[in-house]
């Protein structure tokens, strides 16, 4: 993670509790790097900061809010399944046209086989 993300998560509260030293530097403990690392992957996953700051909150609620955090967790699993399903079709159709054109090519003639795909 660079810098600036770093800091941007900071400003943002992503980061709770970030502890500062004479300086005003932020430290940065194990369980904060352990969660900066938790929030990078958030990011994969796609969730907004609006979202990454609702799932915060409810972090800081403790073991009261764990059920939500699941519920939550379960929505953005399943756009991600969706997601890797129409990457998967993606990449079939990419193959089979590449196929396509390998055929043309080699002279043969792929228009008889110039179906799309199944799925």
């Amino acid at each position: 993670m660079t810098y600036e993300a770093l800091k941007f998560y900071c400003n943002q509260g992503l980061v709770p509790n970030v502890k500062r030293d004479a300086n005003n530097y932020r430290l940065f403990d194990d369980r904060d790097v352990a969660w900066i690392e938790s929030l990078g992957c958030l990011k994969r996953c796609g969730m907004s900061i609006q979202e990454m700051k609702h799932y915060v909150g409810l972090c800081e609620q403790g073991q009261s809010s764990i059920s939500e955090r699941k519920v939550l967790l379960d929505r953005k699993r399943e756009q991600l399944m969706e997601h890797i399903r129409e990457l998967e079709e993606a990449v079939r159709y990419i193959d089979w046209k590449q196929g396509f054109y390998d055929d043309v090519l080699s002279g043969r003639t792929p228009y008889e086989s110039n179906l799309l795909p199944e799925k």
